[in-house]
C-alpha cells in the first residue's frame, strides 16, 4: 500500500462478526466489526472495509470460503473470530479447529496484515444447561492463544473479564451479543490493538447488576429458553441445516466506510452497516 492509499480492514468470522443481535434484517446489521471499522475510520477517514462473515459458519468454512477472498483484498488489518459454532457441535475437535484458525492467522500475517482475534467467555455463565461445554471453551481459547503467539496475532482477552457474561450484553437467545455487547467486543479489540482513543473501559462492570432470579423463576426461565431456542437449534442440526445456508457476506467488497448516522425523517440516509441507501 502506498502512503496515498487508504487503509484496508477485512473481517472474517460467523454471526458475531456479521452482527446478529445488533440491528435487524430490514434496517441492516451493525455488529462488532462495523463498530471497530467506525473506530478505525475516526482516525483514518478514508478507511476501506469489507465484512466476509456469514452466520453459522464453522472454522473450516471460514477458512475455505472467506480466507481466499480476504487474501485477495490484501488487508492491512484483519479480524478472525470463529470457533464457537464448532464448539456447539456434538463432534468438537479442538485441535482441528485450532489448526484452521492457525492457518488463517499464518496466511494473513505472511501477507503483511496485522491480525486480531478474541478469546471467548465461559458460556456456562450465560447458559447454565451448557455446563458440559466448559472444557471446550477452555480448549478453544488455549488454541487461540497458542496460535496467536506463534504468528504475532493480537488477542483481545474477553475471557478474563466478568462483565462479558453480564446478561445485558447478550440477546435472549444467549448466543449473540446485544448492541451493547457488540460495542464492548469492538472496544476490546480496539484496546488490544492500542488504537487512538481506546482504553480498558470495556472491562468495567455495568452499573446496578440485575437482580438474581429465585430458584423457581430461574428454572422456568431455563425451560422457556430451551423450548424457544435450544429446541429449534437442535432441530436444524439433526436436519443438517445451518442458519447460514444460502447466505452471502453482507459486505464482500472493500468500500469506503461511512460513519453511522441517525435515520432521517424523510429521504435517504445511512443504514446500520455504514452503506448509503435510497
Amino acid at each position: 500500500m502506498s502512503p496515498a492509499e487508504p487503509p484496508r480492514y477485512v473481517a472474517l468470522g460467523d454471526s458475531q462478526t456479521e452482527g446478529l443481535g445488533d440491528g435487524d434484517e430490514v434496517a441492516g446489521l451493525r455488529g462488532c466489526a462495523d463498530r471497530l471499522a467506525e473506530h478505525l475510520a475516526a482516525d483514518a477517514p478514508g478507511l476501506l472495509y469489507a465484512n466476509l462473515a456469514v452466520r453459522g459458519h464453522l472454522a473450516a468454512q471460514v477458512r475455505a470460503g472467506q480466507l481466499p477472498a480476504a487474501l485477495a483484498l490484501r488487508p492491512d488489518l484483519a479480524t478472525v473470530v470463529a470457533g464457537v459454532n464448532d464448539m456447539l457441535r456434538p463432534r468438537f475437535d479442538a485441535d482441528e479447529v485450532g489448526a484452521h484458525l492457525e492457518a488463517m492467522f499464518a496466511a494473513l500475517t505472511a501477507q503483511g496484515a496485522r491480525v486480531a482475534t478474541v478469546t471467548f467467555p465461559d458460556i456456562t455463565r450465560i447458559i447454565p444447561v451448557a455446563r458440559p461445554l466448559s472444557p471446550r471453551v477452555a480448549a478453544l481459547n488455549h488454541h487461540i492463544r497458542a496460535a496467536a503467539r506463534r504468528h504475532g496475532v493480537v488477542v483481545a482477552e474477553a475471557a478474563y473479564h466478568p462483565v462479558v457474561v453480564d446478561p445485558r450484553l447478550w440477546t435472549v437467545d444467549r448466543l449473540h451479543a446485544t448492541p451493547l455487547g457488540h460495542e464492548r467486543i469492538a472496544a476490546a479489540i480496539a484496546h488490544a490493538l492500542d488504537l487512538p482513543g481506546s482504553s480498558d473501559s470495556w472491562t468495567h462492570p455495568l452499573p446496578a447488576p440485575p437482580a438474581a432470579l429465585s430458584r423457581w423463576d430461574a428454572t422456568v426461565h431455563e425451560l422457556r429458553w430451551a423450548r424457544t431456542f435450544l429446541g429449534p437449534w437442535l432441530g436444524r442440526r439433526l436436519r443438517g441445516r445451518s442458519s447460514g445456508d444460502g447466505r452471502m457476506a453482507k459486505r464482500p467488497d472493500l468500500a469506503p466506510f461511512l460513519p453511522v448516522q441517525e435515520p432521517r425523517a424523510q429521504g435517504g440516509g445511512e443504514n446500520r452497516t455504514g452503506t448509503r441507501h435510497p
